[in-house]
């Protein structure tokens, strides 16, 4: 009986298993291209903060995505990210410093809204370099909600604006919509039956402002790779 001597894949074996734990873990994968690696990224669901969604719920959870994206930062082996949207929206913190992290990094990123982006799903949509909508994706905005018990006075009240004026200020300082006009959005009341705020389109949300572009996953990737080339240029300088 002889021994087989033949080499094992057993690297490339568990480099695949790490890669699909990651995409089950994260809703992450990475991929080696000519211009670099990128990362991808995806925010889905509800954005869940310090209380736990109802079990079964589809939800991205901040104390995953924080350390990731810091990792992604100072790591040597990722180039670019691309981050993917279809979010229902959730926790305005968790959503915030999510949006913070992305906007707060140096390294090419590009974000793509498929399906939704709604609520806090906005800034998280405008937090990259360069953002995209498809045509049939759609955008909520609106006041801020807060459930449970709440306290009717004025320090209540003017709390909310507060946040409000929070979420305001982020959108318009990572988009090119002006504030008065993203406040007349997030305050309409001729447009949803049985609320306050608006739902916009892509083709509307590229007009407004609020989005950089119109287009889907190719023209996401070709953007990020774009970006990715300067960046690469201007290293070498």
């Amino acid at each position: 009986m002889t021994e087989d001597t033949r080499p094992t894949e057993s690297g490339g074996d568990e480099e695949q298993s790490d890669l699909q734990q990651q995409i089950v873990d994260m809703g992450s994968s990475t991929v080696k291209t000519k211009d670099g690696t990128i990362h991808t990224l995806t925010i889905v669901g509800t954005i869940e903060g310090h209380q736990e969604e109802r079990s079964g719920a589809k939800t991205t959870k901040y104390e995953h995505i924080l350390p990731f994206l810091a990792s992604l930062e100072e790591s040597d082996e990722a180039d670019g990210l691309l981050i993917l949207l279809n979010t229902m929206g959730g926790d305005i913190e968790a959503g915030l410093a999510i949006a913070e992290m992305i906007a707060g990094m140096h390294k090419p990123t590009v974000s793509l809204v498929l399906g939704g982006g709604h609520s806090i799903g906005v800034p998280l949509a405008v937090a990259a370099k360069e953002s995209f909508i498809v045509p049939s994706g759609a955008m909520t905005i609106h006041p801020v909600r807060l459930n449970g018990l709440v306290i009717g006075v004025s320090q209540t009240f003017h709390y909310f604006e507060r946040i409000q004026d929070r979420i305001c200020d982020f959108v318009t300082r990572n988009s090119r919509i002006s504030r008065e006009d993203f406040e007349h959005l997030m305050l309409n009341t001729g447009e949803m039956a049985a609320d306050v705020g608006t739902v916009i389109y892509g083709t509307e949300a590229v007009e407004m402002g609020i989005i950089d572009h119109l287009g889907g996953l190719s023209d996401a990737l070709e953007c990020l790779h774009r970006q990715m080339r300067e960046e690469r240029e201007r290293r070498e300088l």
